[in-house]
C-alpha cells in the first residue's frame, strides 16, 4: 500500500517537517553526485559515496568511537526508492504531527525517535552478527512519526493506493488500518530477518523502535489528544 495523502488538513505551514525534507534531499543529492567518484587505497579504488557512507552511517560496532553518527545517519539514504520513500511519508503524516507538538517539539520529537530507532537496531544487529553493517537513513524517526499519527489521528482517513489482484486502486482507508498493517510488516519482517543482520538490507528494527518510541512519546510530549 501507498500513501497518497491524508484527509485530515493541519491549520499550520510544518515549517520543520519541509525543512527536513530539503536537508535530507540535498544531502542526498551530494551522495549521489560522490557516487561516480573514487579514492584510491592500498586495496584497490572505492567510491566516494562508500567512504561517506561509512564516516557518518551508523556502525553499530564502532558507535562509541563515532557517537555523532546517532545523529548524522538519520540525514542519509542508500538509493532513490530509499530517499523518496522515507520523504514521500514524512510529507504525508508530519504536517499533522507537527502541527500537534509545534515547530521546536517535532524537532525534538523526529530526533529523539531516530536515535530511539538506531539504538533498538544497534542492539539487535550486536546480538545477532550485523555489528559491522553500517546504517543510513530517516526511516526510523519517520516511523516515530506514524507511531504519533496513529496514537493521535487514529480514524483519520488515508487515500492509499491498493493493490486488488491483477490491480491497482485508491482506497480510503481509517489511519488505524493503514499504519497497523504497516507495522505488522515490519514486525513479521524484522523477526523473520533476525538471523540475517550480518548480511544487511532493511533496518526492520530500527523500524520497530522509532514506531514505538513515537507512539509512547506523543502522549507525554502532545499537549491534548483526540481518539
Amino acid at each position: 500500500m501507498i500513501p497518497i495523502r491524508d484527509i485530515n488538513p493541519s491549520r499550520t505551514f510544518p515549517v520543520v517537517n519541509v525543512a527536513l525534507i530539503v536537508i535530507s534531499s540535498l544531502i542526498w543529492l551530494y551522495q549521489w553526485k560522490l557516487s561516480g567518484t573514487s579514492i584510491l587505497t592500498i586495496a584497490g579504488p572505492i567510491s566516494k559515496f562508500e567512504v561517506f557512507i561509512r564516516e557518518f552511517g551508523l556502525v553499530p560496532s564502532e558507535i562509541f568511537q563515532r557517537p555523532y553518527t546517532l545523529l548524522t545517519h538519520m540525514f542519509l539514504h542508500g538509493g532513490w526508492l530509499h530517499v523518496i520513500g522515507n520523504m514521500w511519508f514524512l510529507w504525508v503524516f508530519g504536517d499533522n504531527v507537527e502541527d500537534r507538538l509545534g515547530k521546536v517539539r517535532y524537532l525534538f520529537f523526529y530526533i529523539l525517535t531516530g536515535l530511539s530507532a538506531a539504538l533498538t537496531q544497534t542492539i539487535i544487529s550486536l546480538l545477532f552478527g550485523g555489528g559491522n553493517v553500517p546504517m543510513v537513513g530517516a526511516s526510523g524517526a519517520v516511523s516515530g512519526v506514524l507511531g504519533a499519527y496513529l496514537r493521535l489521528y487514529p480514524h483519520a482517513k488515508v487515500l492509499s493506493l491498493v493493490p486488488v489482484f491483477f490491480f491497482l486502486t485508491f482506497v480510503e482507508l481509517p489511519a488505524i488500518i493503514f499504519i497497523g498493517f504497516w507495522f505488522l510488516i515490519q514486525l513479521i519482517n524484522g523477526v523473520l530477518t533476525l538471523p540475517a543482520q550480518g548480511l544487511g538490507g532493511v533496518a526492520w528494527w530500527a523500524h520497530i523502535g522509532g514506531f514505538v518510541a513515537g507512539y509512547i512519546l506523543i502522549g507525554r510530549m502532545a499537549s491534548r489528544r483526540y481518539y
